[in-house]
């Protein structure tokens, strides 16, 4: 099994190419190093401005048996939703198409098979809350981060209107550092599955 996020937009641009050798090798843990360049310089005119920016992060998980999951209460998407939404910052879950399928057809969405198996993963290698074999592909947003240097209005205890300005270091971005954590998430909710499914089957430790 392979477990592996990145980030695939920030800042409000949009990795265009995927190279799974970059991701590590660039501060903002892009898979498209020219998109990578691009966000950095983006992101530290936001922190000169006082400001921050969001982005979107997938996962792509490789070597999943079909069979994980449930077709209820432990849909493995359902799971993974749950796990992924936890993490601090992070305001929305979608898995293969996602929100794109609201506007595709059946005849669009529906991953078709022939002898050599599905001939495409808009379900993102979960139909009916179990893993198919396929890639289990889902992406996680995040929003932008919330301590930021600009003033910004509220109201306080009485009622009044006041200023308030955050002081001291923040991260103008919290998206590569989320990466890992989602991956670590991923890890455990697919470890719970397994052992359930073992569990199920009867197969014993000794």
């Amino acid at each position: 099994m392979d477990i592996l996020a990145f980030v695939k937009a920030a800042a409000g641009i949009e990795c265009k190419s995927f190279d799974a050798e970059v991701i590590e090798k660039n501060p903002m843990r892009a898979c498209d190093p020219e998109a990578a360049g691009k966000m950095a310089i983006r992101v530290r005119e936001l922190m000169e401005e006082g400001d921050s920016a969001g982005g979107i992060i997938e996962c792509r998980i490789k070597g999943i048996p079909a069979g994980l999951g449930d077709p209820a209460f432990e849909k493995l998407e359902a799971n993974l939703g749950k796990a992924v939404l936890s993490i601090g910052a992070v305001r929305g879950f979608e898995v293969g198409a996602g929100f794109a399928a609201a506007g595709m057809k059946g005849s669009e969405h529906n991953d078709q098979m022939d002898e050599q198996g599905f001939l495409s993963n808009n379900a993102g290698g979960i139909i009916g809350g179990i893993s198919t074999g396929q890639d289990i592909i889902f992406r996680a947003a995040v929003k932008p981060t919330s301590s930021i240097s600009l003033p910004q209005t509220t109201r306080n205890l009485a009622g009044e209107a006041v200023e308030i300005r955050t002081e001291g270091r923040h991260d103008p971005i919290i998206c590569p550092r989320i990466v890992p954590v989602i991956e670590a998430m991923t890890a455990l909710v697919l470890m719970d599955h397994w052992l359930a499914q073992r569990a199920l089957a009867g197969v014993s430790w000794n």
